[in-house]
Parts: C-alpha cells; structure tokens; sequence
C-alpha cells in the first residue's frame, strides 16, 4: 500500500481502471488501487505458507462452494480445464484443486527474472505442478488432455497473438486455447475463482462446468466460446475490483 502507488506500475494501473470502469469517481479509483495493493501485498507473504493451509479443514481460513461442480469435473473420465484470474490469492485455487485429489497441472507464465521465478515456484510447490507456459507445454497439453489429465490456467492475462475480443467493453487481446480445446475437442470447462474475505481468510468457488459454442463455424465458436469466458472473469472482477491486478497491459491501448 505505501510502495505501490509511487512505481510506475501503479500507472498502468490507474489508466487501466479508467478504460475499464471510466464512471468511476477519483475516490473510488484510489480506493480500489489501495486495496489491490495491499491484496498483492499479502498475497507475497502468504505464499510462503502456502503447505500449511488446509482448503477443506475446519479452521475456517478458506470456504469452498460448488465443490460438486469440481467432484464431477474430476471424475468425469476425461481431461479438462480449470481456470480462473489475478483475483484474491489465485494460488489457493490451484492447491483447492490439489487437496480434493485433482493433481492438475497448472500453467504459467514465467518470471522475467529466473532467480525471482524459482522462489515462486518453490513456495507455489505445495499446490502441485506448474508447467512455463511455451510450444512445449502446448504440446504436452495436447497430449495431456487426450490422455485424460487436467490443467489450470489463469485467462486474463493478454497474449500478443491471441483474438481481439471484447473485455470489459473494450478489445482485449484473448488467449483462445481454452475455448479452443472446448469447441474442438469438448474439453471440459471449470470456472474457478478466489475471493479474500478479510485478512487471511478466502472463499474458494467452482461453478457449473462451460458449455461451448458449437455450430459447425469453428473460428466463430471459439471466439464465442472466449466470450463466453471473458464475461465471467469481467463479472468477477467487477465484483471484487480491488481484487484483481490491475498493473497487467491488458488492453491494446493501455
């Protein structure tokens, strides 16, 4: 909350809430800035204690809602996708994943600074494993996914040669994979998203599994499909703004 504001990250940010939600008055603005990093903020110091949170115990730290949707997303005898957003600790829907038996495979982008992206993915260890998001990870999904093994992927941030697709009404550049693999291969689709609830205390929910667009046209299916899936994670952080990271170059123009 102190540092934040003075990085020119913070800037990204502001411009970015002024695209997305221009009605907003300045003290709104300045409120969910604030907030987003003191979320960011402790996010990094909880990381580190990652192994010890315990999603499905009954220490009351995090709620789960809708884990029939993930029982039934599991069991189902196919692969499939979780995914989810920068929203609250996105880490602990990867470990809700892990500690109900799923054993996905989550992938990420990798840290400009290798030393930094090592720490992460040391701390990140306990809620399973994560693949550098890459040609050879593509591949690996692919075959992954026929063979029946599940992934997770966080979808809101921008991908340079992805599809322009409408994000909070604005063309946001999509990573089309998910929406792909479902119009496709009838992958399927598991939303999944984290809220903080006050201090170290979180609601993980998973919803009703995505039907994709399928009517024979698939360049058009797709990008409904990814439509589909950008109206939820836009729902998500307009419900919890000062939750998701807004420091992200998320629009063209940004």
């Amino acid at each position: 909350r102190w540092i934040g504001p003075h990085t020119g990250r913070h800037q990204v940010a502001e411009k970015n809430l002024r695209l997305a939600l221009p009605s907003l008055a300045p003290e709104e603005r300045k409120h969910i800035l604030l907030g987003m990093w003191d979320n960011l903020g402790r996010t990094l110091g909880e990381l580190a204690h990652l192994a010890e949170f315990d999603c499905y115990g009954a220490d009351g730290r995090v709620q789960v809602v809708g884990v029939e949707h993930l029982d039934r997303f599991r069991d189902d005898g196919v692969g499939g996708i979780a995914f989810s957003a920068h929203l609250g600790w996105w880490d602990l829907t990867a470990l809700a994943l892990n500690q109900r038996g799923m054993d996905a495979q989550m992938i990420y982008r990798a840290e400009n600074n290798p030393l930094v992206g090592a720490r992460l993915l040391k701390a990140r260890s306990p809620a399973g494993t994560y693949l550098p998001k890459g040609a050879g990870t593509a591949r690996d999904m692919v075959a992954g996914l026929k063979a029946g093994r599940h992934y997770g992927l966080l979808l809101d941030q921008k991908m340079n040669d992805g599809i322009p697709l409408p994000f909070f009404g604005r063309k946001a550049m999509t990573a089309p994979a998910a929406a792909l693999f479902a119009v496709r291969d009838k992958t399927p689709l598991l939303p999944v998203r984290c809220e903080r609830l006050g201090g170290a205390h979180f609601r993980v929910t998973f919803y009703p599994l995505i039907d994709a667009v399928v009517t024979g046209n698939r360049t058009n299916d797709v990008a409904a499909t990814a439509c589909k899936l950008n109206d939820i994670l836009e729902d998500w952080v307009r419900e919890r703004p000062e939750q998701w990271l807004w420091i992200h170059h998320r629009w063209p123009d940004d």
